[in-house]
Order: C-alpha cells, then sequence, then structure tokens
C-alpha cells in the first residue's frame, strides 16, 4: 500500500489571513502520507520564493522536497511542489509546462516507495474551463511521450466545478478519476475541486478529505488524500 495526498496550502495563508507555515507543516504530519502534491507553495510577488523552507521540511517533517531546480528561492514549479518521505527514492523528476493565460505548470517525479515503483504528478489547473481541458490535456500529452510507463498518480487542485465534466473528462478517458470529497472552502466545503487521479496499473482503496481543525484554518483548501495499490494485473505483467 501507498498513501498519498494533495494540498493547496495558499502560500502557508490561513483563514485568519496570516501567513504561518508551522501550520501547513503541523497538517503534513497529521496526513503522514508517503507522497504529497502541494500548490501554491510560492509567494504570488516579487521573487516568488517558497512560503515552506527546505530546512524546516527537513528538520520538523519527516519529508523533503523533489528539486527541479527551475527558480531560485522556489522547491518546485509555478508553485506545484512533490514531497516524499526521506526513505523514498527519486528515480526521475522533470516540470511541465502547461498552455495558460496565466502562469501555470505541472511537475512529475518518478519514485520507488518500498519495492514499488510509482510515477507522481501534481498540477494546479487554471480558473477558465477551456484552459483547463487544454492543460489536462498537456499533462496526459507529456505523459504519452515517455519511454518507460509506471503506474500513475496525479494530484492537486483542478478548479474544475462540474463533478464529472470538463477537464475530468480528458483524465477520464483512460484513467480513474477519484472523488475524495469536498474540499474548498477549508471552514465549510462545498466543492471537489481537489483530486487523485490515477493510471489503470493502481487502484484506490480507500480515500478522503482531511478535515481537522488544524486544517481548516491552515488554509483555504482541505487535503485530500488517498491508499493505493498495485493492481493484480500490473503485479503479474512484472
Amino acid at each position: 500500500m501507498i498513501s498519498v495526498a494533495s494540498y493547496n496550502i495558499q502560500k502557508s495563508i490561513g483563514t485568519d489571513f496570516k501567513r504561518r507555515p508551522e501550520r501547513i507543516v503541523s497538517v503534513l504530519g497529521e496526513l503522514d502520507a508517503d507522497v504529497v502534491a502541494l500548490q501554491e507553495v510560492d509567494r504570488r510577488f516579487g521573487a516568488r520564493v517558497s512560503s515552506l523552507s527546505a530546512e524546516m521540511l527537513e528538520k520538523e517533517t519527516d519529508y523533503r522536497a523533489v528539486r527541479f531546480g527551475v527558480r531560485p528561492g522556489s522547491l518546485g514549479w509555478h508553485g506545484n511542489v512533490i514531497l516524499v518521505r526521506k526513505n523514498v527514492e527519486v528515480l526521475a523528476q522533470r516540470a511541465i509546462t502547461l498552455p495558460a493565460l496565466e502562469p501555470r505548470g505541472a511537475v512529475l517525479a518518478d519514485l520507488k516507495v518500498g519495492d514499488d515503483r510509482l510515477r507522481v504528478v501534481g498540477m494546479h489547473l487554471g480558473l477558465v474551463g477551456l484552459w483547463r481541458k487544454r492543460q489536462a490535456q498537456a499533462v496526459l500529452d507529456a505523459l504519452e511521450g515517455l519511454e518507460e510507463a509506471l503506474p500513475t498518480v496525479m494530484m492537486g487542485d483542478l478548479n474544475e466545478w462540474s463533478v464529472n465534466g470538463g477537464c475530468l473528462k480528458h483524465f477520464a478517458a483512460d484513467h480513474f478519476v477519484g472523488q475524495p470529497g469536498p474540499s474548498f472552502p477549508s471552514v465549510r466545503p462545498v466543492f471537489g475541486f481537489d483530486r487523485i487521479i490515477t493510471s489503470q496499473g493502481l487502484s484506490i482503496v480507500e480515500s478522503g478529505v482531511h478535515g481537522s481543525l488544524k486544517a481548516k484554518s491552515a488554509s483555504d483548501h482541505l487535503p485530500v488524500w488517498a491508499t493505493l495499490s498495485r493492481s493484480v494485473e500490473a503485479e503479474a505483467a512484472e
């Protein structure tokens, strides 16, 4: 079993409009996942440095950030960060540029979690429906273009208002689109913007929304999580 989570941390600004990254670190400890995809990690203005420091993560959590080396001071790419437990091996990583009216991107990492190899994509799609569809297709095209296929989980804030339409149709063509539950706004969640999507080599055993008191105050989104298992067909193929 592999545990994963996705969390839009809103630049570490909580519902009290104060930037307190230590609250995000506390929620990460509650999640206790093997792999976490974060969105909106970078600050919005200036040099757009990370609102979470690599030093804080290393010192106060069991996580380290997969480094993409795209921009100094940033842990990821356009605010997208992949965190892995310190015992998880990073086999490869790359940034994906997404078509957009506004800066958007996704990050990809191939990991070895225990005895399993797993491909993880973290993403934050745009606010406009047409561009969300184009961005979803760009992520799928990037995966299709990779030489080696691996069991894949895609996670992030999709900003998709519909339950099964819009960009979700693109992902659902060849993947399973999980529905952890409403995650936005955190104080009283109504919309399921945050999703976990798996390839045919993976099964979602269990999933949900992490709605602790700390999570409700740390960001305007609640984290979503899932427990994954390799499918029988995928294990037999190996």
